[in-house]
């Protein structure tokens, strides 16, 4: 018995195409403002780290995660934030162009290759998106960023950022960072540690707070220059108000 034949006409497959990029364009939206009151249990790069094994043990490690509000950090670590990936947080929207466009420039001379992202772009690509380079990523974070700072805010996107970043192998945000670094509460952080923090941000594994190298070191002095340079934790707190 031959089966019954199904032809699609090309409005239809039209209709059931945009049906569908309509329900992911909602969905999107719901995800996006859910996380905007609740914070995320993992993300979905905790995930792909739960099941790979540590470098240095050889062995698959516990997640150390825990999300704490802002107003339990002190106030240097935003400020360290700031100061190490994206002074200009505060004042753009979501991107910063020219920084984009001299990683660009690096990446195409193939000496070297460097992202341009601001800390919006890092969050969206952390909470929402999978770790990995193509234009179609890259695209879909470009979307995630603009809702972000639509529907967040600068301190929620902060507050976020400061939870979720990769600061050690497999420690996730400021709590478990600073409990496992310095032995300390996120509010008890002082600058120099705030700094060591920041540091070790664009590569957690290579670079370590716990025995920092001298590149690491000298990238803290830098940080902490920036940081009485942005008016210290008094740049917080007039954005903060």
């Amino acid at each position: 018995m031959s089966g019954k034949q199904i032809n699609f006409t090309f409005k239809e497959v039209l209709r059931v195409f945009w049906k569908l990029c309509l329900s992911l364009f909602l969905i999107s939206i719901l995800w996006v403002l859910a996380y905007r009151w609740l914070d995320p249990p993992v993300t979905l790069h905790m995930l792909s780290k739960r099941s790979e094994p540590s470098p240095k043990t050889e062995q698959v490690e516990v997640i150390q995660y825990k999300f704490v509000e802002l107003e339990d950090m002190s106030l240097q670590l935003p400020l360290a934030a700031i100061a190490a990936e994206d002074q200009l947080f505060l004042v753009h929207s979501g991107f910063d162009f020219e920084a984009i466009k001299k990683a660009f420039q690096t990446n195409m001379s193939g000496k070297k290759t460097v992202g341009g992202s601001t800390i919006s772009q890092q969050v969206a690509k952390n909470v929402f998106l999978w770790h990995g380079r193509s234009y179609v990523r890259k695209g879909v974070e470009m979307y995630f960023t603009f809702l972000i700072e639509l529907l967040w805010g600068k301190e929620r996107i902060m507050e976020v950022y400061l939870n979720i970043a990769e600061m050690g192998d497999h420690i996730f945000g400021v709590h478990a960072a600073s409990k496992k670094f310095f032995n300390i509460t996120p509010d008890k952080v002082g600058r120099q540690q705030a700094a060591l923090l920041a540091a070790v941000l664009p590569n957690p594994i290579k670079f370590s707070a716990a025995k920092p190298s001298g590149y690491t070191l000298r990238r803290r002095r830098n940080i902490v220059r920036n940081m009485n340079r942005l008016g210290g934790t008094d740049y917080i707190k007039t954005w903060m108000k």
